[in-house]
């Protein structure tokens, strides 16, 4: 599980056995000798929309992580880092997400709710390759220019004219950009 250090604004935690949203982090390094730095985070009820403030030391852990394991039908299954439990998520669960999961994605982050799988968090970039995409038109140009690309996940994003079909590319999963070639 990762540290309260380790936690970005945007991230979904489980505090209190409810899962919350991170929508602001003060952090405070006490000048006494031995103190541990503190992470105060402003949070937000998923299910309630409460808002929440709580402390935590640097060291604190609060979700758990898991690799993507297999598919069961429609639904994703992820398997815990730790103890290896097998974590089902629909579909409808992932949302956007889904177009993400697949082989190679490496750790995401799986909140529980009542001990039961209810959000993921990708990495902040994937690798996925180009199926798909115009050819560059030669001329010079003063300004990049980019051209629509159809990814094998299924996703359309705008990527630099010089990409070709086949090409593996770096997306950034919160923004759907192009990132780089990998």
């Amino acid at each position: 599980m990762p540290k309260a250090s380790d936690v970005k604004k945007g991230m979904v935690v489980r505090v209190k056995d409810q899962p919350c949203v991170v929508h602001h982090i003060d952090i405070r390094t006490p000048s006494s000798r031995g103190s541990n730095t503190l992470y105060k985070f402003r949070l937000y009820n998923v299910q309630t929309r409460q808002k929440l403030d709580q402390t935590f030391k640097g060291e604190d852990m609060l979700r758990r992580k898991a690799e993507f394991s297999y598919m069961d039908g429609s639904d994703f299954v992820f398997m815990d880092s730790e103890d290896y439990t097998p974590y089902t998520l629909s579909p409808d669960d992932l949302g956007d997400q889904a177009a993400f999961v697949g082989e190679g994605l490496g750790e995401v982050l799986v909140m529980l709710i009542e001990d039961k799988p209810g959000a993921i968090e990708l990495p902040t970039s994937v690798t996925v390759e180009v199926t798909e995409t115009a050819p560059a038109i030669k001329g010079g140009t003063v300004t990049k220019r980019t051209k629509p690309a159809t990814l094998a996940n299924g996703l359309e994003i705008q990527v630099p004219e010089y990409l070709a079909p086949g090409e593996t590319v770096k997306v950034n999963t919160e923004t759907l950009e192009f990132m780089g070639r990998a």
